[in-house]
Formats: structure tokens, sequence, C-alpha cells
């Protein structure tokens, strides 16, 4: 490991940067999860490149995370480098109608600033917990609308070279697109908005958060909804109908608030957060015969 910071503080990054041992549960938001052997924290997509090439030519395996809203890190941690697009690699700029925003940036600080041009169009993400590179790999969305309804285009990363791609391209889909398909990483993204006036746009983001609070247990950890919506059904009427609403292993518990979310009651570890969601998966097909898929995105060691 020593070699592979030596190798990066040489190519310009400071030791601020570079967090050895740096527990992964203090950069998701289930908060669980054990340590990677060194978190890289890049400033620019210069030293995402830098990094992922130092990877690749010291034989380190290499995962690149976001915000952790989407992610379980299992107990035994990560080994190698995780590359980790959030503090440092979050500007955005707005020119006329666009919000164009580095991959680490927070949905909602990127809908405070839509909301400071007077912009519509993003209020249904300011209240996702996760930041625009996860929400455009995963076309994250919520209360009707989508990223794909105001994505322009996305700066990708492909085999070391970076190439804008519009949305069209990118097979927009429910929690799907050919960034995850295809194993690619988003630098950067440019949303299109429209005009709009700002007591308006603060009403319905007003309006959405207040939607959230009632009905999401904001007040716990957790991943956010845990199971793609299947065809035809809702995820927590499912879970709700095999009576396992409230159940919990350890500390992890299926809300009482809102049965689609797996949450972390206090001192969960990824081990209990798994095993419930095995459990839910199990119980659920038993009871309606509909095999409920998981939304969250599960790396690591036992």
């Amino acid at each position: 490991m020593r070699e592979w910071i030596r190798v990066l503080m040489d190519a310009g990054f400071e030791a601020g940067q570079l967090r050895e041992g740096q527990p992964m549960c203090e950069l998701t938001t289930m908060k669980v999860g054990g340590p990677v052997d060194l978190a890289v924290f890049p400033r620019t997509r210069e030293q995402v490149l830098v990094a992922l090439e130092a990877a690749k030519q010291l034989g380190c395996p290499c995962l690149v995370v976001g915000g952790g809203s989407n992610l379980i890190v299992r107990d035994g941690g990560i080994r190698g480098m995780a590359i980790v697009l959030s503090e440092g690699f979050c500007r955005a700029t707005i020119d006329g109608c666009t919000i164009t925003a580095e991959a680490g940036a927070r949905l909602s600080a990127v809908g405070s600033m839509a909301l400071t041009a007077n912009l519509s169009g993003f209020e249904f993400a300011c209240g996702i917990p996760g930041t625009v590179g996860g929400a455009v790999a995963m076309n994250a969305g919520a209360y009707g609308g989508q990223i794909a309804d105001c994505l322009l285009w996305a700066d990708l990363l492909r085999e070391g070279k970076v190439y804008r791609a519009g949305a069209k391209e990118l097979e927009l889909g429910y929690r799907s697109s050919r960034i995850l398909k295809e194993g690619l990483i988003v630098l950067s993204a440019c949303f299109a908005l429209k005009p709009g006036d700002g007591k308006a746009i603060l009403g319905r983001m007003n309006e959405l958060a207040a939607s959230r609070r009632d009905k999401q247990p904001l007040d716990h950890p957790s991943s956010g909804s845990t199971f793609k919506r299947p065809q035809g059904h809702f995820a927590g009427a499912l879970i709700q109908q095999a009576g396992l609403k409230g159940y919990g292993i350890g500390g992890a518990q299926v809300s009482e608030k809102h049965a689609g979310f797996v949450i972390n009651r206090g001192g969960a570890t990824a081990r209990d957060v798994l095993e419930l969601i095995g459990q839910v998966q199990e119980k659920v097909l038993a009871v309606s015969g509909i095999r409920l898929e998981c939304e969250v995105r599960v790396v690591g060691e036992d």
C-alpha cells in the first residue's frame, strides 16, 4: 500500500486526499461496512484518470464510488483502492437554462442552484440522497420525475478515455442504463431545465420534502428504497402483505414507516442488512410469487 501512496503523491495527490483503512461505514448512508485499504479523493477529472491508471499499473483492485447512498459494503471491507467521487469533486455551474455538475455534486445542491436561478424541472430530485454520478448511472427518480427527463449529456470514462454521450445514447430505463451495463464512469453531467417561478419551484420542493418526511424513515440510516418496483406492484406493499413490516435481524429492520426501506436501527452490521434483505426476498416470493430485485449495490468481502 505504501507503494500505491508513493505513486499517487508523486503524481500530485496530497496526503489529505489519501486515507489508509478508511471505514466505508463513514462513506455510505446505511452506515455499515468494513474498511477499504486505501480511499482516494480526487479533486479533478485528471486526478481520476491518474488514480485509475496508477491502480492499473500497480495491479491494485479498484472500485469507483460516489456518495454511498445506494451502496452496501460487506463487513470485511474492500481490498485495494476506492476512488471516491464526492468531496472535492462536486463543482457545478449554470449557463442559461442548463446546469453542469461534476459526479460528486449532491442532487440537493444542484436543486438549490436551480431554485436560486428560477429553473424548474429538477424539483423531484432534491430530496434524493445521492450524487449526480450515481443518479445518472441508475436514472434515479421520484414522485413522477426521473433523471432521463432533464439530462442533456454526460461525460463518461471508458478504458481511460473520456467521451461525451447524449442522454438518448445512454438508454436510460427504470433504474438502468448503458453506464451500469458497461461499467462506465460518470465524470459530469449537464441538465436542461426550464425557466420557472421561484415561489412555485420552492413550493413544489417543500411539498415533496414534506411528503418524504411523512412517508419515509429519514430519521434512520438507510440506502433509500431497497428494492426495485416490480412491474404492476409496489415493493413496500408486497413486503407488508408478507407480514414483514417492522421485522428485524440484529440492528437491521424493515421500516415500520415504509416497508420498502431496510434501515439501520443502530449497530447494524452489513451481515444483518444483507441477511434481512435475503429473508424479505424469500418470504415475499413464497407469499406472492414475486421475486423482489435488490436496488442496492453490494460490494466487498465478508
